[in-house]
């Protein structure tokens, strides 16, 4: 579908090979970058850390967001990246089993571009990424970094 990097972040090991397994059958992206936690999240999006040195030409075309996460949790990987010019504008889809509605209101107040919950069926759960493929990685057009 696309020859575009998805950056997943995603502690639960079941839900990241899920979500794996998902791309993978919808030929979503060429390369899925995955980040188990908010620190190495903020890492590979801002090039420091393990990541130093990575080629800002790299960035992924979208962000796949849980909001539960370890070292930093996924609301404030968000405001970190709305607040740094270089990822102000990288589309972010909080994925998330949260179905609080302080989660959702937080996460749109903080910048995100879609909030959708994790289907627990993998039939349901691939349909979802199929579509988030097409339309983030296909349709959907961001400005360049300032």
């Amino acid at each position: 579908m696309s020859t575009k990097t998805i950056l997943l972040v995603e502690d639960n090991p079941d839900d990241e090979l899920l979500a794996l397994r998902a791309l993978a059958k919808n030929k979503v992206a060429s390369q899925v970058v995955v980040a188990r936690d908010g620190a190495e999240a903020l890492d590979y999006l801002l090039a420091t850390g393990v990541h130093a040195g990575r080629e800002p030409d790299a960035d992924p075309a979208v962000v796949l967001l849980d909001l539960k996460l370890p070292k930093i949790d996924g609301l404030e990987v968000l405001r970190r990246i709305r607040e740094d010019a270089r990822t102000r504008f990288l589309p972010v889809v909080i994925l998330s089993s949260s179905n609080e509605s302080r989660d959702v209101t937080e996460s749109y107040l903080l910048g995100a571009n879609s909030y959708i919950r994790k289907p627990v069926d993998f039939a349901q759960f691939s349909e979802v990424v199929r579509q988030l493929g097409c339309y983030w990685l296909l349709f959907n057009e961001v400005p360049h970094a300032a």
